[in-house]
Protein backbone atom coordinates (compact mmCIF):
# COMPACT_ATOMS: atom_id res chain seq x y z
CA UNK A 1 0.00 0.00 0.00
CA UNK A 2 1.34 3.42 -0.87
CA UNK A 3 1.69 6.33 1.51
CA UNK A 4 0.26 9.82 0.94
CA UNK A 5 3.82 11.03 0.24
CA UNK A 6 4.36 8.32 -2.40
CA UNK A 7 0.99 9.16 -3.96
CA UNK A 8 1.91 12.86 -4.07
CA UNK A 9 5.27 12.06 -5.72
CA UNK A 10 3.59 9.81 -8.28
CA UNK A 11 0.94 12.45 -9.02
CA UNK A 12 3.61 15.14 -9.40
CA UNK A 13 5.65 12.98 -11.79
CA UNK A 14 2.56 12.28 -13.86
CA UNK A 15 1.69 15.99 -13.96
CA UNK A 16 5.22 16.80 -15.19
CA UNK A 17 4.97 14.22 -17.99
CA UNK A 18 1.46 14.76 -19.37
CA UNK A 19 2.15 17.79 -21.60
CA UNK A 20 5.55 16.72 -22.98
CA UNK A 21 4.22 13.26 -23.89
CA UNK A 22 1.05 14.70 -25.42
CA UNK A 23 3.31 16.46 -27.95
CA UNK A 24 4.29 12.91 -29.02
CA UNK A 25 0.54 12.04 -29.20
CA UNK A 26 0.93 9.80 -26.15
CA UNK A 27 -1.01 9.56 -22.91
CA UNK A 28 0.45 8.72 -19.52
CA UNK A 29 -1.46 5.63 -18.41
CA UNK A 30 0.35 4.79 -15.18
CA UNK A 31 3.24 5.97 -13.05
CA UNK A 32 4.70 3.66 -10.45
CA UNK A 33 7.63 4.32 -8.12
CA UNK A 34 8.96 1.22 -6.36
CA UNK A 35 11.85 0.98 -3.86
CA UNK A 36 14.65 -1.30 -5.06
CA UNK A 37 17.48 -1.43 -2.54
CA UNK A 38 19.29 1.91 -2.42
CA UNK A 39 17.51 3.16 -5.49
CA UNK A 40 13.99 3.31 -6.92
CA UNK A 41 12.41 2.01 -10.09
CA UNK A 42 10.20 4.50 -11.93
CA UNK A 43 7.83 2.79 -14.37
CA UNK A 44 5.87 4.93 -16.78
CA UNK A 45 3.23 3.27 -18.96
CA UNK A 46 2.20 5.15 -22.11
CA UNK A 47 -0.40 4.60 -24.81
CA UNK A 48 -1.63 6.25 -27.99
CA UNK A 49 -4.16 5.80 -30.75
CA UNK A 50 -3.01 3.01 -33.05
CA UNK A 51 -0.87 1.41 -30.35
CA UNK A 52 2.67 1.96 -29.12
CA UNK A 53 5.66 0.73 -31.13
CA UNK A 54 9.21 0.17 -29.91
CA UNK A 55 10.19 3.45 -31.60
CA UNK A 56 7.42 5.19 -29.65
CA UNK A 57 8.74 3.73 -26.39
CA UNK A 58 12.25 4.94 -27.27
CA UNK A 59 10.93 8.45 -28.05
CA UNK A 60 8.92 8.49 -24.82
CA UNK A 61 11.93 7.29 -22.82
CA UNK A 62 14.07 10.14 -24.16
CA UNK A 63 11.34 12.67 -23.40
CA UNK A 64 10.63 11.34 -19.89
CA UNK A 65 14.36 11.31 -19.14
CA UNK A 66 14.72 14.91 -20.38
CA UNK A 67 11.77 16.12 -18.30
CA UNK A 68 13.01 14.37 -15.16
CA UNK A 69 16.55 15.71 -15.66
CA UNK A 70 15.15 19.26 -15.84
CA UNK A 71 12.94 18.75 -12.77
CA UNK A 72 13.55 18.02 -9.10
CA UNK A 73 10.52 15.72 -8.91
CA UNK A 74 12.62 12.56 -8.35
CA UNK A 75 14.82 14.19 -5.71
CA UNK A 76 18.42 13.15 -5.08
CA UNK A 77 17.93 9.40 -4.64
CA UNK A 78 19.06 7.41 -7.70
CA UNK A 79 16.43 5.66 -9.81
CA UNK A 80 16.06 3.39 -12.81
CA UNK A 81 13.61 4.51 -15.50
CA UNK A 82 11.40 2.01 -17.33
CA UNK A 83 8.99 3.20 -20.01
CA UNK A 84 6.53 0.67 -21.37
CA UNK A 85 3.24 0.36 -23.23
CA UNK A 86 -0.05 0.04 -21.39
CA UNK A 87 -0.40 -3.68 -22.11
CA UNK A 88 -3.57 -5.67 -22.74
CA UNK A 89 -3.79 -6.89 -19.15
CA UNK A 90 -4.66 -3.45 -17.77
CA UNK A 91 -8.32 -2.75 -17.07
CA UNK A 92 -10.32 -0.51 -19.39
CA UNK A 93 -11.09 2.47 -17.16
CA UNK A 94 -11.34 5.49 -19.48
CA UNK A 95 -13.30 6.16 -22.69
CA UNK A 96 -10.03 6.29 -24.67
CA UNK A 97 -9.20 2.72 -23.53
CA UNK A 98 -12.47 1.48 -25.04
CA UNK A 99 -11.94 3.50 -28.24
CA UNK A 100 -8.41 2.15 -28.69
CA UNK A 101 -9.64 -1.41 -28.31
CA UNK A 102 -12.48 -1.24 -30.83
CA UNK A 103 -13.15 -4.64 -32.45
CA UNK A 104 -11.52 -6.44 -29.49
CA UNK A 105 -13.30 -8.93 -27.26
CA UNK A 106 -13.82 -7.72 -23.68
CA UNK A 107 -15.21 -9.22 -20.52
CA UNK A 108 -17.02 -6.64 -18.38
CA UNK A 109 -18.23 -7.09 -14.84
CA UNK A 110 -21.09 -4.71 -14.21
CA UNK A 111 -21.87 -2.85 -11.01
CA UNK A 112 -24.75 -5.25 -10.29
CA UNK A 113 -22.34 -8.22 -10.42
CA UNK A 114 -23.47 -9.56 -13.80
CA UNK A 115 -20.94 -10.17 -16.58
CA UNK A 116 -20.96 -9.47 -20.30
CA UNK A 117 -18.46 -10.74 -22.84
CA UNK A 118 -18.63 -9.05 -26.20
CA UNK A 119 -16.81 -7.32 -29.00
CA UNK A 120 -16.45 -3.53 -28.86
CA UNK A 121 -18.39 -2.08 -31.78
CA UNK A 122 -18.29 1.60 -30.88
CA UNK A 123 -17.64 3.90 -27.94
CA UNK A 124 -18.42 7.45 -26.92
CA UNK A 125 -17.52 9.64 -23.96
CA UNK A 126 -20.29 8.03 -21.87
CA UNK A 127 -20.92 4.49 -23.10
CA UNK A 128 -19.71 1.56 -25.15
CA UNK A 129 -21.63 -0.59 -27.62
CA UNK A 130 -20.81 -4.29 -27.43
CA UNK A 131 -21.77 -7.16 -29.73
CA UNK A 132 -22.76 -9.91 -27.30
CA UNK A 133 -23.59 -13.09 -29.24
CA UNK A 134 -24.93 -11.09 -32.19
CA UNK A 135 -26.96 -8.64 -30.09
CA UNK A 136 -25.96 -5.00 -29.61
CA UNK A 137 -25.73 -3.86 -25.98
CA UNK A 138 -25.05 -0.25 -25.04
CA UNK A 139 -23.42 -0.07 -21.63
CA UNK A 140 -22.74 3.16 -19.76
CA UNK A 141 -19.22 3.35 -18.33
CA UNK A 142 -20.79 4.17 -14.96
CA UNK A 143 -22.33 0.64 -15.01
CA UNK A 144 -18.94 -1.06 -15.54
CA UNK A 145 -17.15 -2.19 -12.38
CA UNK A 146 -14.26 -3.88 -14.25
CA UNK A 147 -13.41 -4.64 -17.87
CA UNK A 148 -10.51 -6.51 -19.44
CA UNK A 149 -9.57 -7.25 -23.03
CA UNK A 150 -9.70 -10.97 -23.72
CA UNK A 151 -6.74 -12.49 -25.52
CA UNK A 152 -7.70 -14.16 -28.79
CA UNK A 153 -5.16 -16.29 -30.58
CA UNK A 154 -5.41 -16.63 -34.38
CA UNK A 155 -8.45 -14.38 -34.74
CA UNK A 156 -8.77 -12.70 -38.10
CA UNK A 157 -10.07 -9.16 -37.76
CA UNK A 158 -13.37 -8.45 -39.45
CA UNK A 159 -12.41 -4.80 -39.95
CA UNK A 160 -11.50 -3.85 -43.49
CA UNK A 161 -8.59 -1.57 -44.28
CA UNK A 162 -9.53 1.39 -46.47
Amino acid sequence: MSTPRQDATRDRIEAELVDPLSVLDMDVEAVEVTPAGKRRVLRVAVDKDGGVTLDDVADATREVSRVLDESDVMGEMPYTLEVTSRGVDRPLTLPRHWRRNEDRLVKATLADGSELTGRILDSSDDAVTLDVSGTRHEVAYAEVAKALVQIEFNRKSEKKDD
